[in-house]
């Protein structure tokens, strides 16, 4: 692959990195499916309302992961692209040092307060039971989670980004038939699902790890000078990312506890196959992000403003068609999916088709807003990407989860996503229009 992202076809690099974080982002997906998956068929609805419950854990961890290795990366490649190594190399030195703090923390609060954060994610004395035998043998391997994604970012960074993807792919296989042989060959329940997936995600690390030993390798140790500047420049820059992951489990948490609070274990179980599916969705989009970010902030750096529109041409042309296939998908063949994800009740599958036709219809926007964060990220608008994130996540969904059906309705409750991914994609299309007026200028 070429090195230089500022010469030869846009179109050319953009889809070898859109397949390359396709790939890893997919496989990435594919640990929590194929968990749902196998739990669903294994256990019923039940597995899938105990799943729904840890999934923001999960989300947490990655986002962690995406704060450092993103704001980091987009730094990295900034200064490399200018010859600076040293400087760029001190950005991944800081971010290694911060995403090591962060999983020890982590580490020790999901150990230690396990029980606490299940209940607080929605689980009631049925689900507690079977969300702890999931998540028992992945409390050993926790530290894995932020720095798979926060590698991951380098490697793509570090014209590595088929690397990227086959390590993410060789723990994806290990948790599809681990899943498959732990939990019906040997009858391992909920704990083998569990165990399959500490077992990927700790083979994930092993292999990317093995860049580092690589002669393409050019991420190294550098001293860090301006520790405190140079966090806050990384978290300034990762923060929008980071808040756009993080919202997907501060969402999932809040609507756990309303779904329970209206409607019961039922419709938690729908919308647990709704967490996999908008996980779905939104790997599609990280990975139109992703495959954008490093050929924007590369030619941002030297001011080549038309492979920039370039860029996001075809981008935004990814991102609509994803949105509409997923749209037309979820509302098409809802049931379909529900069937896939566990082994529904006449129960679940009557209340199925009129919850997921609703809230699938946030699919449509979702991967505009989401991208709109990478894509200003990267032309060092970090302040408008985080104000995206935050609306879409922690403010506007916020506050609607609880006012809607407060007001309206237990079922106006469906209708919070798609009401929050409008509102958002008009600022959005704002925004762009006003950065496509300000690289005229430039």
């Amino acid at each position: 692959m070429e090195k230089n992202l500022t010469q030869g076809s846009i179109k050319k690099h953009y889809f070898r990195y859109l397949g390359a974080a396709f790939g890893g982002s997919m496989i990435s997906c594919i640990y929590g499916m194929v968990d749902v998956a196998v739990v669903g068929q294994y256990q019923g609805p039940q597995g899938t309302a105990a799943l729904s419950i840890v999934a923001p854990i999960w989300t947490i961890l990655y986002s962690l992961g995406i704060l450092t290795g993103s704001g980091g990366s987009i730094k990295y490649t900034y200064y490399r692209a200018q010859g600076k190594t040293d400087k760029a190399n001190a950005y991944f030195t800081l971010s290694l040092l911060l995403t090591s703090a962060i999983a020890v923390v982590c580490w020790i609060g999901l150990t230690v307060f396990d029980d606490q954060l299940l209940r607080l994610f929605g689980a009631d004395d049925a689900l507690l039971p079977l969300a702890k035998a999931y998540l028992r043998p992945i409390q050993f391997v926790i530290p894995a989670y932020p720095f798979t994604q926060m590698l991951a970012a380098y490697l793509r960074n570090d014209n590595a980004p088929g690397f990227a993807a086959f390590a993410t792919l060789c723990g994806g296989c290990f948790n599809i038939f681990g899943d498959l042989y732990f939990v019906f060959g040997l009858n391992m329940g909920m704990f083998g699902a569990g165990l399959a997936t500490a077992i990927g995600i700790t083979l994930t690390i092993a292999v990317m790890a093995s860049h580092f030993f690589s002669r393409k390798n050019t991420l190294k140790l550098a001293r860090v000078h301006g520790y405190i500047h140079k966090a806050k420049e990384l978290v300034l820059n990762g923060c929008s990312v980071f808040v756009s992951e993080i919202a997907m489990g501060m969402i999932a948490m809040l609507f756990n506890r309303q779904i329970m609070n209206y409607f019961g274990a039922d419709a938690l179980a729908v919308f647990g196959v709704i967490v996999q599916i908008s996980g779905l969705v939104q790997c599609f989009t990280y990975a139109v992000g992703q495959a954008a970010q490093p050929i924007v902030s590369e030619n941002y750096s030297v001011h080549n403003i038309e492979r920039i529109r370039e860029t996001r041409k075809y981008s935004l042309w990814t991102a609509a068609v994803f949105g509409v296939l997923w749209t037309v998908a979820v509302r098409l063949f809802p049931n379909a999916f529900v069937k896939v994800f566990m082994s529904p009740t006449d129960s679940v599958l009557q209340i199925a088709p009129g919850i997921m036709q609703i809230y699938g219809l946030a699919y449509l926007l979702l991967p505009l807003n989401i991208f709109a964060t990478y894509y200003f990220q990267s032309v060092m608008q970090p302040k408008t990407a985080l104000i995206i994130s935050m609306a879409r996540g922690m403010v506007l969904c916020g506050v609607l989860v609880f006012v809607l059906p407060a007001l309206f309705g237990a079922k106006l409750l469906w209708w919070v996503m798609p009401i929050t991914e409008l509102a958002v994609a008009i600022y959005t299309i704002l925004c762009m229009i006003k950065n496509n007026r300000s690289l005229a200028l430039k």
